[in-house]
């Protein structure tokens, strides 16, 4: 599931401020490559025994991620529930709460990177 109007889409951070930011709220950056980098963060839903992660994509826009110099841009922001034996299902449905905490954990960061 894509999840719209977050007010991150479009932001640009450099690279180290953007690691130690998300970093803070409980994000990991788990994919990345020379010019792309992924920043997870894992949700658990205790009632259904049910992870789900919460993935923001970016994109580098000067430079590239071998230098904490980098200017990345946010591109877009997913969740979606983990499989096994590692995947992700963007197709399932969301249950309410988890998406208020990845919401509220957005807001966290738009806010400390604004």
């Amino acid at each position: 599931m894509i999840i719209e109007n977050t007010g991150l889409n479009g932001l640009t951070s450099e690279l180290a401020h953007l690691d130690d930011t998300a970093e803070k709220l409980g994000f990991v950056r788990w994919q990345w490559e020379y010019y792309r980098a992924t920043y997870d963060l894992k949700l658990e839903d205790r009632a259904n025994q049910q992870d789900y992660f919460l993935r923001i994509n970016t994109r580098a826009i000067e430079g590239k991620l071998e230098s904490a110099y980098a200017v990345l841009q946010v591109e877009a922001i997913y969740i979606g529930r983990a499989t096994f034996p590692h995947g992700l299902d963007y197709e399932s449905p969301v249950p309410q709460p988890i998406l208020n905490a990845a919401t509220q954990r957005l807001q966290e960061l738009k806010k400390l990177l604004a």
